[in-house]
């Protein structure tokens, strides 16, 4: 094909008609890398799980787990920057000469990923000038855990991988008094933030408990979705 023949092709499996461009622009490589529509995540769903599907119960252990506490929980987590930050013990409400046989002992585990835009086949003129949608979304379990179990952090970043253009932040507040055993969605659109973005900086911390056993909080469907929509201020 040549490279009008490509471009025509990107514009009407697209509808991409109209957009900023160079005329240097190699229409061939922005097809194969398809960067409308698709997730930019890597391994979304890195415990195996389903949001069209109900988390599945916790398993309690028959007897308290010998050794030290678990903190790291079991999965897939390829393609994501993890990290374990173990929260002290809370005893505050503890009345005075109480004797304490176990305490929860919660921890942050955090995921990362950094996407750079261009690699992923938009390019300057689209991203300034045209500034399309970009569309976050992400679901995390119900897990009784504690009043905060997750938060979202998403930035837009600059050329430099450390302006901050826009960003986006969800820290929710649990109601421990109902329990449905299901996935709770977090979703943001980004539009109208400005010229200069090229990375994007997608941030998210579950919380996890240990008390003669390991109880985690789970998220799948993770998504950073760039549409061929033009953002409006």
């Amino acid at each position: 094909m040549s490279a009008a023949e490509w471009k025509k092709k990107c514009e009407d499996e697209w509808n991409l008609q109209g957009l900023p461009a160079p005329q240097s622009l190699d229409w061939k490589s922005v097809h194969e890398a398809k960067p409308f529509g698709r997730n930019l995540l890597k391994n979304s769903s890195p415990y195996g799980l389903s949001k069209d599907m109900a988390p599945p119960e916790p398993d309690l252990p028959e007897f308290p787990m010998r050794g030290p506490p678990i903190f790291q929980p079991e999965g897939d987590f390829t393609g994501w920057t993890t990290n374990i930050e173990v929260l002290p013990e809370d005893t505050s409400g503890i009345p005075a000469g109480v004797v304490i046989c176990a305490l929860p002992q919660f921890s942050w585990f955090t995921l990362e990923q950094t996407l750079d835009l261009k690699a992923e086949g938009l390019w300057d003129e689209l991203l300034d000038e045209f500034q399309p949608e970009i569309v976050i979304q992400d679901w995390y379990e119900e897990s009784q855990l504690h009043q905060s179990i997750y938060q979202l952090h998403v930035k837009l970043l600059g050329a430099d991988k450390s302006t901050v253009i826009s960003e986006h932040s969800v820290n929710p507040t649990e109601d421990l008094s109902i329990y449905s055993l299901t996935w709770k969605e977090v979703s943001h659109v980004f539009s109208g933030y400005g010229p200069g973005v090229r990375y994007i900086h997608f941030l998210h911390r579950v919380k996890n408990q240990f008390l003669n056993g390991f109880y985690a909080t789970r998220f799948t469907g993770s998504s950073v979705i760039v549409k061929p929509l033009k953002s409006s201020s």
